[in-house]
């Protein structure tokens, strides 16, 4: 195939272009953001006039764009493809929006009309690699129509001197028009609640409760470790949140206090079977929120969210003989007992735990009594 051509790329609402030397007083302003340092390597750190116009002078010399205002011609972010292969006829595409800019779709536009352009000119498939921290960024691409595909190790090296993973999101030219599909749905209004609880993602900022309730060792035993979590485990745990729900492996929410807003503690939906419609429930709560029905309440909400948006048919749940008051709440919340598993889990110091499993099935879809 042949070189991609040089040329400017319109879309919804943006102008791809090349970077000029009236762009660096836009693009130093760009670069103090934190998360423009912590997400985009390509761009120059730390970043003032001389490093903005260096960097500037040598775009010529990648296939570097900006986007810019169709009315004003500012800069108002930056859209890429890279690591060109014109054997395999692919290519990533990377990109990033200044603060000011963000919240009106500049990136998602930016990144349609590069795709587009790349495909018109005979590339076949492109791929966009994110951090799993950056959700905003794995939204730009499934809207693009990018579909998840796994995460790798290690691949991009940071400007703090560590390897990180990176989520692969990628798009076919004969991928159907419009944003990929989703096995998990956006919670509608970013919340459920009956008026007593409330329900949303969990994220980066819970991470202190989470810390606590996750290094009980009633919890960490119960779900199958033998010792405490790390905290930067837990702490990752929090900040991969919507990421995780974004691709489709598990929904973790927290469970909140309706009056007061605290955390009281999470619950998640996870082992997602797309091909049977099934999921599992789970959940923890902090020792001064339990005996007071939270629980129960959140697992009916997520329950009828399961059911009523994600499209699943049947949850299952899981807890120890000895676990009573687990019991009632899933008893209470409607699942049904369905079987005893010996030996099901691991337990501290090598033991093995046995598992009750429960299960709710979506009304009207109980299958008939055998004859």
């Amino acid at each position: 195939m042949q070189p991609l051509p040089d040329e400017t790329v319109r879309g919804d609402g943006v102008v791809l272009r090349p970077p000029r030397a009236g762009d660096a007083a836009d693009l130093v302003d760009a670069c103090a953001d934190p998360l423009i340092e912590r997400f985009v390597p390509s761009l120059p750190s730390p970043c003032g006039d001389a490093e903005a116009t260096a960097w500037i002078a040598a775009a010529a010399g990648r296939p570097e764009l900006v986007i810019a205002d169709p009315d004003t011609d500012r800069l108002l972010g930056g859209c890429r493809l890279y690591h060109l292969s014109t054997l395999d006829r692919t290519a990533e595409l990377g990109y990033w929006v200044a603060a000011p800019a963000r919240g009106r779709g500049l990136a998602t536009a930016a990144a349609r009309a590069l795709t587009d352009f790349a495909f018109r000119h005979g590339l076949g498939r492109l791929e966009i690699l994110t951090r799993p921290d950056n959700p905003a960024s794995q939204r730009v691409a499934l809207a693009a129509g990018y579909r998840w595909e796994g995460r790798r190790r290690g691949v991009e090296y940071g400007r703090d001197g560590r390897r990180h993973d990176l989520v692969a999101f990628a798009r076919l030219a004969t991928d159907p028009p419009g944003p990929a599909p989703r096995v998990l749905p956006d919670l509608a209004g970013g919340r459920l609640t009956d008026g007593v609880v409330e329900l949303r993602a969990l994220i980066p900022a819970d991470a202190p409760e989470v810390r606590r309730l996750r290094l009980l060792p009633d919890v960490y035993t119960r779900s199958a470790l033998a010792s405490p979590p790390p905290v930067e485990m837990i702490d990752e745990r929090c900040a991969e949140a919507v990421g995780r729900w974004l691709a489709g492996e598990r929904a973790e929410l927290a469970i909140l206090d309706g009056a007061t807003g605290r955390l009281a503690g999470t619950i998640q939906l996870a082992g997602i079977e797309t091909v049977t419609d099934q999921g599992m429930i789970g959940y923890d709560m902090l020792p001064e929120w339990r005996g007071r029905g939270y629980a129960t309440r959140a697992v009916r909400l997520l329950a009828r969210w399961a059911f009523e948006q994600a499209g699943l048919v049947r949850l299952i749940a899981g807890t120890a003989p000895d676990n009573t008051a687990s019991r009632a709440v899933l008893e209470r919340a409607g699942f049904v007992r369905e079987g005893y598993e010996r030996a099901r889990l691991r337990g501290p110091d090598g033991t093995r735990i046995d598992n009750v499993q429960y299960a709710l099935v979506a009304s009207g879809r109980d299958s008939p009594p055998l004859r």
